[in-house]
């Protein structure tokens, strides 16, 4: 069979499964399968695959299939201009999670970019967020935080493809527990588990597939959000900003929730592209 067939023959099987993106799903896996680019499937249309390969695509396909995460899969995702390895022991990065870091070095430019900032990432999973403050603040330090071992191996890994290594401690911790010499913070980030547990809106195959850990949370999702900003207020700096990602409908709970810490001199709710609540923001004295 012909590359070409084969593309569009898993192009419908995706689209006979219901699957959000049903070509750019069959163009990404048969790169990867074939080891091409995605543009060489169109120079190599006419090209007939070997059954080793058409072996190697069917099993793509399969895993595909049951709604594993195409991240998974691929073993990498695409976050903010850079890519990192991603596993199952890690949350796939998305692109509402990219308003943290635009925040983050928004009020850095706001400040002095060429600053070495603190830097504290909580949960930090496959570092995406912490990591690419990094690579943007080039004199800046991170502490990454997180209580699985594997995620913890995931973002070193993370840290040395894009070269930013000898700035980063990682600590593999319960952050609300965390009993280490913390320097002062100037930038806090952290994506924590924020949803409520036996939310009927959970896609099946987020469920399914990503950890458990990275999910859910007590408190009607509130829990970490709470515990984790009450903790690390007394380590900020005299001038700082706290950012932490949220759900759609824990704007104006977590807001009352930042004001009554009197910790900032700005407290508001960062929406994403769908206008929903996505990030809250509390700055001190910057």
């Amino acid at each position: 069979m012909k590359l070409k067939e084969v593309l569009e023959k898993t192009t419908q099987f995706f689209k006979d499964k219901n699957l959000d993106s049903p070509r750019l799903d069959a163009e990404l896996l048969l790169a990867f399968g074939l080891k091409l680019e995605r543009i060489q499937l169109y120079l190599k249309f006419d090209q007939p695959l070997s059954e080793e390969e058409m072996n190697c695509c069917r099993e793509l396909v399969r895993r595909r299939a049951t709604g594993e995460p195409i991240a998974y899969i691929l073993g990498r995702k695409d976050f903010f201009g850079y890519t990192f390895k991603v596993t199952p022991a890690v949350l796939i990065p998305r692109p509402e999670t990219e308003h943290l870091v635009e925040a983050s070095l928004e009020w850095a430019t706001s400040q002095n970019p060429e600053k070495p900032f603190n830097i504290l990432d909580l949960g930090t999973g496959s570092g995406c967020i912490g990591l690419t403050l990094l690579k943007k603040l080039p004199n800046s330090h991170l502490l990454a935080v997180d209580i699985s071992e594997s995620a913890i191996q995931i973002a070193k890994e993370n840290a040395e493809a894009l070269n930013v290594a000898e700035r980063v401690r990682f600590v593999c911790a319960d952050a609300g527990c965390l009993d280490i010499d913390i320097p002062k913070i100037d930038i806090l980030v952290a994506n924590p588990p924020y949803i409520a547990e036996g939310d009927h809106d959970l896609e099946e195959n987020v469920k399914k597939f990503e950890p458990e850990s990275a999910l859910f949370a007590v408190e009607n999702g509130l829990g970490f959000l709470r515990s984790w900003s009450k903790k690390f207020v007394p380590f900020l700096s005299d001038k700082a900003i706290v950012l932490m990602e949220m759900g759609m409908n824990q704007g104006a709970e977590m807001k009352e929730y930042f004001r009554d810490l009197d910790a900032f001199s700005k407290v508001d709710v960062i929406k994403d592209l769908a206008s929903l609540d996505r990030v809250i923001r509390g700055v001190k004295n910057g």
